[in-house]
């Protein structure tokens, strides 16, 4: 991959902070936007709630890449903290794409990366969707439909736009099995209801792999299900987890048990999503990680290798 000159928004978060290092050690420079005085070269002030990026900051840029939004799973899903879901993305996303669109052809980076996620799809039961499926009727699902479509302007400017459609990441420091690895360490870890329902799903270092290669394949646009190579059920997934960790998982919750817990999130963790890699798959993209087994194997162990 050439030398790029990069501007990264949510580059201090759970994915942002290791893709970033990792195209840091590629030899690309990296320059990061952030919401509070500046502190250290390579920083950029916005104020994406208000719309304001200056389009001079973004002029010369090869990449941008766009992984804002406040976490799905820190809160209970009041009205207020759906708003801030919302927000969130499409005011980043938007303030991203028109500052794009406002520069001259000759100054507009070549390619924006736009995380996206893989509740887009909904309830799929137990067929499977592929990047041609049409948006659910979920919460998530909706919020997806608008996330992606405050990045239009970038496209319209004729820039290419990556989205990528997110699983929940396999990784022992966060993402999916963050909140679960106590419990199913201390032998509590239990499936959801009959757990019959598809989970999408990825390994953090095949995501940060996927990411990179997408960013080298330029012939690739659009939405990407960014998710493992072999989808698994909830049932599968609690107990390959309870085999990692030499734990029984014998339990279940039951889906009203949820409700009670974390409120509208339990709605989404009991919807099945069988999302497949079909545009990854199609582009010769291979998993280091293949299986939820591999993955959850691979999270837990004390010589699991470095995310590539």
């Amino acid at each position: 991959m050439d030398h790029m000159r990069i501007l990264m928004a949510g580059a201090s978060g759970f994915l942002g902070t290791p893709l970033a290092e990792r195209l840091r050690a590629a030899g690309h420079d990296i320059s990061r936007l952030v919401r509070r005085p500046t502190e250290a070269p390579g920083e950029v002030f916005w104020q994406p709630g208000q719309g304001q990026l200056d389009p001079a900051v973004v002029a010369g840029h090869d990449l941008v890449v766009n992984l804002a939004g406040a976490n799905i799973g820190d809160h209970r899903w009041t009205a207020r903290y759906k708003s801030v879901l919302r927000s969130s993305r499409v005011d980043t996303t938007g303030t991203i794409a028109r500052a794009i669109k406002q520069l001259p052809a000759g100054d507009r980076p070549r390619t924006l990366v736009q995380a996206s996620g893989i509740s887009w799809y909904g309830d799929t039961g137990d067929r499977e969707a592929t990047e041609e499926d049409p948006a659910g009727r979920t919460f998530l699902a909706d919020l997806c439909r608008v996330w992606e479509a405050a990045a239009r302007p970038a496209e319209d400017a004729g820039t290419r736009v990556v989205l990528l459609r997110s699983a929940p990441l396999i990784d022992a420091e966060g993402g999916l099995l963050k909140p679960l690895m106590l419990p199913f360490r201390l032998g509590a870890g239990a499936k959801i209801g009959a757990g019959r329902q598809w989970m999408a799903w990825m390994a953090l270092a095949d995501w940060l792999a996927a990411v990179e290669f997408l960013i080298e394949h330029e012939d690739v646009s659009g939405p990407v299900n960014m998710v493992g190579a072999e989808p698994a059920t909830n049932a599968e997934f609690t107990k390959a987890f309870g085999r990692a960790l030499k734990r029984p998982a014998l339990f279940a919750i039951p889906g009203f048990a949820l409700d009670v817990a974390i409120g509208g999130l339990a709605e989404e963790l009991q919807v099945s999503n069988r999302a497949v890699p079909a545009v990854l798959k199609r582009a010769g993209f291979r998993w280091a990680y293949p299986t939820i087994e591999q993955a959850l194997r691979a999270a837990v162990s004390d010589e699991a290798p470095a995310p590539r």
